[in-house]
């Protein structure tokens, strides 16, 4: 007898693997917005923050792996400090990102990185990068 899963079987696995990796309960955000009021890189988000929470709990969870938001975000954990139900969006988007990562798919390619940067860049800079952006 085969099993067959629908979409919304598969994201809310997705769902629940994120919430695993990321330690953060998403349906604990209530959308008050004071993540994407504190981040400093909001701006440059195609989903900003607090939308990020909103798409995980309606199951959107492809559109936010297409998006910019998980590789922009920096970790600075802005928006756990405001946040009143103490949920980090950048602990959620750090699950996110790891599970693009897992299946394989780098952001960015080494090979793509110019040389004189590579050279001139601080190699703790250049670790982090490959652990943030590369599998």
């Amino acid at each position: 007898m085969k099993i067959k899963l629908n979409k919304n079987d598969i994201d809310s696995a997705l769902i629940q693997q994120i919430e695993r990796m990321s330690g953060e309960t998403i349906k604990r955000c209530y959308q008050c917005g004071n993540c994407s009021g504190g981040c400093p890189v909001s701006y440059a988000m195609d989903i900003p923050p607090t939308q990020v929470m909103r798409y995980l709990q309606l199951g959107m969870v492809e559109e936010l792996m297409e998006a910019n938001s998980m590789w922009v975000c920096v970790g600075c954990l802005q928006c756990f400090s405001r946040c009143p139900q103490s949920v980090s969006v950048a602990n959620t988007l750090e699950g996110l990102r790891q599970l693009v990562l897992r299946k394989g798919v780098d952001h960015d390619r080494i090979e793509d990185i110019p040389l004189p940067m590579l050279k001139s860049a601080p190699q703790q800079a250049i670790v982090c990068g490959f652990r943030k952006f590369v599998s």
